[in-house]
């Protein structure tokens, strides 16, 4: 029964990457930290519900990556010779569930609000929600080293998916780029989450019975 439900979680990790693509795209490049109050205020003003519709599924995925982590972590766990580096896989979640949740927040609120909010009032939150990133890529950065750490010290997946969760953990760190890292650790979960799906799904190896020799 626990490995029906292990298997069944696993494919939070395919939603989670669903979520995170539907929240990426479903709204526009938000203005420059840059942008003057008047052309933040008609950015906002002209995508309000695509604005709404993508803070709000943006959250959702995080809180899905949150149900991933611990399905991912306990997989992790079944090899005892990755213990250890698994540990970081659902905090490095959490704090990337934080830092979405509070960006997804002041999208929202700025969309929901935009004819109640002084157009300097609206370019602070644009800013704020622009640069207070770093909650996801330390995030990030934990979540992809504890993963890619746990498969090359012999967890039951590819070599290769661990090298590249440290890859993407590494670029996560550099901000210019840390938006596709992001993507990418999405698209990494995909493969993971069904590949443990698939693997939790296979019949079990039966060890040889062996018939004992006659006795002469």
């Amino acid at each position: 029964m626990l490995d029906r439900w292990g298997r069944w979680a696993s494919l939070t990790g395919a939603l989670f990457t669903v979520l995170l693509v539907v929240g990426f795209f479903s709204g526009s490049e938000t203005p420059e930290p840059t942008a003057g109050p008047g052309k933040v205020v008609a950015y906002y003003a002209a995508h309000v519900s695509s604005t709404e519709t993508s803070a709000l599924v943006l959250a959702v995925a995080v809180l899905v990556l949150v149900l991933w982590a611990a399905a991912l972590t306990s997989y992790l766990r079944r090899t005892p010779a990755a213990r250890g580096p698994e540990l970081l896989v659902l905090p490095g979640a959490v704090l990337l569930a934080a830092g979405g949740l509070t960006l997804a927040a002041l999208e929202f609120a700025i969309a929901h609000n935009i004819h109640h909010l002084s157009a300097e009032t609206a370019r602070t939150m644009n800013i704020l929600s622009d640069e207070l990133f770093l909650p996801l890529i330390a995030g990030g950065f934990l979540f992809a080293l504890g993963s890619g750490l746990a498969i090359l010290r012999g967890a039951a997946l590819p070599r290769w998916l661990g090298w590249v969760a440290i890859v993407i953990g590494v670029v996560a760190l550099v901000p210019p780029i840390s938006f596709f890292a992001l993507l990418a650790l999405g698209i990494w979960s995909l493969i993971v989450s069904i590949l443990i799906y698939i693997r939790l799904g296979a019949p079990e190896s039966s060890e040889a019975v062996r018939v004992p020799a006659p006795a002469i």
